[in-house]
């Protein structure tokens, strides 16, 4: 019987590409002064292409942005602050993402979330979806002292929510650090789709986090008839 749910978060939960699009696009405009100078188009792409995907920390990002498009008058110590106090400002969630935690809560099952990054900025950001509440335990990978995927993270969530693996899910979208990860400890990995991968191995792959509770149903179908 499934009882919890983990989750990650950037590309799970939170749209991470398109808050990105709008954080950029806000910073450009919010300190014009300073980047008028280039075209917003290549400030916007140049970061993008720097922040790959949130796999580079913006220290780096910033100090290589403000030298190749010769920003001055800021530091990039300036921008990467702007950066950490803004971000959550600009966080946009994926669609259905209210109703669907609405609806596992209602059916009583327990949520969890585990996300590598930041602490007090990952923090940040989920306060900014709303959807704190939901959650009996979140995970932070620096807080912590460990990131996905390594196996101790997920083990220490499970016993937070005090749950076997087998009455688990994990839905993220990174093929390695969450949905193999998951299953290397014997959690149920569920692939949320992204586009940058494909033919991944995963228990289940959702487009919409609405299709989430018909795979909890048949899960929990398939173990009351194998009894």
């Amino acid at each position: 019987m499934i009882k919890a749910v983990i989750f990650d978060l950037d590309g799970t939960l939170l749209n991470r590409d398109e808050s990105v699009n709008k954080f950029i696009d806000n910073q450009y405009e919010r300190l014009n002064k300073w980047v008028r100078h280039i075209p917003k188009e290549k400030y916007i792409t140049r970061f993008i292409e720097l922040d790959d995907r949130g796999n580079v920390w913006k220290d780096k990002v910033y100090q290589q942005l403000t030298g190749e498009l010769d920003i001055t008058g800021i530091t990039w110590e300036d921008l990467l602050q702007d950066y950490i106090s803004q971000f959550k400002n600009n966080c946009i969630p994926f669609p259905n993402i209210l109703s669907m935690l609405d609806e596992l809560k209602s059916n009583n099952l327990i949520l969890g979330m585990i996300t590598n990054g930041k602490g007090q900025f990952q923090k940040d950001n989920i306060k900014a979806l709303g959807i704190e509440r939901y959650f009996g335990t979140i995970l932070v990978s620096e807080l912590e002292g460990i990131k996905k995927p390594d196996p101790k993270i997920f083990k220490r969530a499970l016993e937070q929510l005090n749950v076997s693996p087998n009455e688990s899910i994990f839905v993220g979208d990174h093929p390695e650090n969450d949905v193999k990860a998951a299953q290397n400890v014997g959690i149920k990995g569920i692939w949320k789709k992204d586009f940058q991968w494909n033919n991944i191995e995963a228990d289940f792959t959702i487009d919409d986090l609405s299709e989430l509770t018909s795979i909890i149903v048949k899960l929990n179908k398939q173990n009351t008839e194998s009894y």
